[in-house]
């Protein structure tokens, strides 16, 4: 059985339909990359699976559980961790409060331990635990709206446009992040305008353009076609 499951699913927000027919699955264990232009749907299919959007029709299950229609607390409860591309973090809050802010659904006692073994994953922000937010760079900004994704320990992952705006080098590095995540057993569901690092450290991609879905196969096989933009004006 699939982690994840969209089924025909249509969705958008109020009137407006953003996606047809969504067919798509997750497996355990799996990095999934969404490519497509600007305006594809691809931020609206995550928002869709973390209840943020409105779903018309079709079928989204979770570890077996149908989370149609949830709210995004309820979808949180149930491991999903979402790490927007937008408004991501707490600027006027330090990077151990926006950690600790991210775990605000657990009521166990590893919460400590478990940022402890963020910061092994993210040294870079562990050097800046005590200073706001807004004070990080780009690149580091993104390391902690990621880690604080992370605290909640989800089962799955969804990240919007990590590297968005990063210097290459950057980019590389968060990349290489997202990986190790992965290593450490979370599943994770990326979006990214950047198709060559999507393809790279990903394990199989969905192409969409105007909110349906135009292409799936292994990153490895996507990563070898030389045409692959053209999909995006099919």
């Amino acid at each position: 059985m699939s982690l994840l499951e969209l089924n025909n699913v249509s969705s958008g927000y109020g009137k407006m339909i953003v996606l047809e027919k969504i067919s798509m699955h997750v497996d355990e264990g799996e990095i999934i990359s969404l490519l497509g232009p600007n305006g594809s749907g691809k931020t609206t299919l995550l928002n869709t699976i973390f209840g943020l959007a409105d779903v018309f029709e079709g079928e989204i299950r979770f570890n077996g559980v149908d989370i149609r229609g949830k709210s995004p607390d309820k979808i949180a409860a149930l491991g999903i961790g979402y790490s927007p591309q937008q408004q991501n973090i707490f600027p006027n809050f330090t990077v151990e409060e926006n950690l600790l802010l991210g775990a605000y659904l657990r009521k166990d006692k590893e919460i400590k331990k478990d940022m402890e073994e963020i910061f092994e994953i993210f040294p870079e922000i562990e050097r800046r635990r005590r200073n706001l937010a807004k004070t990080l760079s780009g690149g580091e900004r993104q390391m902690l709206a990621v880690a604080r994704a992370l605290m909640l320990k989800p089962k799955l992952l969804l990240c919007d446009e990590p590297t968005a705006g990063l210097a290459p080098k950057a980019a590389s590095l968060l990349a290489k992040k997202i990986r190790e995540i992965r290593e450490r057993g979370t599943t994770i569901i990326i979006v990214e305008q950047n198709a060559k690092i999507a393809l790279t450290i990903s394990d199989r991609t969905y192409v969409l353009v105007g909110g349906r879905i135009v292409a799936h196969d292994s990153s490895a096989n996507l990563l070898t076609k030389k045409d692959l933009e053209q999909l995006y004006f099919k």
